[in-house]
């Protein structure tokens, strides 16, 4: 696989990955090798960043257009996203609010889709 698809499987920022990762292929022996067994270099680059856009997303608990709302950078180190989750700014705390209306409407979506899935397999449906 090309490296940008490895490192988006790795959930890596790929710019700050060795030069021989991002200039090779990674086969699927050498992908799985650093999923079990993974570098120094790549528990380094989990444990600190640079994190790519989606994972900052996450671990600040926003959505990727939560940050391009909110002007915020791309990539941030784990320090950058821990200053930010402790300072609190006004538009991570909007952001992490409307992401969690968002959870709540699609966990209110599935339950409700279950329970009619639910009642037409026990014959709800039935008889007519």
């Amino acid at each position: 696989m090309k490296p940008a698809t490895a490192a988006k499987k790795l959930g890596i920022y790929l710019p700050a990955t060795p030069a021989e990762f991002q200039d090779g292929e990674v086969s699927r022996t050498q992908f799985l090798e650093l999923q079990s067994a993974p570098p120094e270099w790549l528990v380094a680059l989990r444990l600190n960043g640079p994190h790519p856009r989606q994972v900052v997303a996450q671990k600040l608990g926003i959505s990727t257009s939560g940050l391009a709302r909110a002007g915020a950078a791309d990539v941030m180190t784990t320090a950058e996203i821990k200053s930010l989750l402790e300072r609190m700014p006004e538009w991570l705390v909007v952001e992490r609010a409307s992401q969690a209306r968002v959870h709540e409407e699609n966990a209110r979506i599935k339950s409700e889709r279950a329970a009619k899935t639910q009642q037409r397999e026990s014959g709800g449906g039935r008889g007519r």
